[in-house]
C-alpha cells in the first residue's frame, strides 16, 4: 500500500493506534450512528462504509496485525514527537504546551462553533504529541473547566476556556510549538 493511497484506519475510527478492542468498538458505535446513511441530519454513505471497512480490520485482532504490518500506521503517529523526554520538561514549556492545545481547541470552534470537537488522533497530530504525553494535558484542561469531552467522543472548547484564551491574548506564533503544515499556522 503507498502513502498516496494509505487510509489511516486508526485516524478514521478516531482513536490511538494503541486503543484495545473495547475502545475501538465505542468509537466504531459512536461514529456509526453519526455517518449511517439513514441518519437524515450527518448521514454519509461513503464516511460510512469507509468506518466499516477500518472497523473490520481493527476489531478483530489478526486483521489488525496484518494492517499494522504493511502499513506501519503505528509508525504515522510516533513522528515529529518534538521532546524526547517529556519527564524532564520544565514548568513553562508544560504551561506552553497546555497553551497551544487550548488554542487549538479554540481555532475549531472559531472555525465551525456548532462542531467543534477534535478527536484524539487529530490532537496528536497537530500537537506533534503522543497520546499518552496527551493524556496530561487533556485531564489538566478538564480539570480546569476548560474543556469538555462531547457525546462524539471528542474534546472541544468551553466558555470557560475561550475566555482564558482571550485573557492571555494566545498566539501560535508566541509558542513556536506546532510544526509548520499543521492547518493552524
Amino acid at each position: 500500500m503507498g502513502k498516496e493511497n494509505f487510509i489511516d484506519y486508526y485516524e478514521i475510527l478516531q482513536v490511538s493506534p494503541g486503543a484495545d478492542r473495547e475502545i475501538i468498538e465505542r468509537a466504531f458505535r459512536l461514529l456509526a450512528k453519526r455517518y449511517h446513511p439513514d441518519n437524515q441530519h450527518t448521514g454519509d454513505a461513503s464516511k460510512f462504509k469507509i468506518l466499516v471497512e477500518a472497523y473490520r480490520a481493527l476489531s478483530d485482532s489478526e486483521k489488525r496485525a496484518t494492517y499494522d504490518n504493511n502499513t506501519k500506521a503505528t509508525d504515522v503517529h510516533q513522528n515529529n514527537i518534538p521532546f524526547n523526554t517529556p519527564l524532564n520538561r520544565d514548568p513553562e514549556a508544560e504551561r506552553r504546551i497546555n497553551q497551544v492545545i487550548l488554542f487549538i481547541f479554540y481555532l475549531a470552534r472559531k472555525r465551525d462553533a456548532m462542531k467543534p470537537g477534535i478527536g484524539i488522533v487529530e490532537l496528536e497530530k497537530l500537537a506533534a504529541l503522543p497520546e499518552k504525553e496527551l493524556d496530561f494535558h487533556i485531564w489538566y484542561l478538564k480539570e480546569k473547566g476548560w474543556i469538555q469531552r462531547l457525546e462524539t467522543g471528542e474534546f472541544a472548547i468551553t466558555a470557560s476556556g475561550v475566555d482564558e484564551v482571550m485573557e492571555k491574548n494566545l498566539t501560535l506564533e508566541k509558542y513556536h510549538l506546532l510544526p509548520s503544515g499543521n492547518g493552524f499556522s
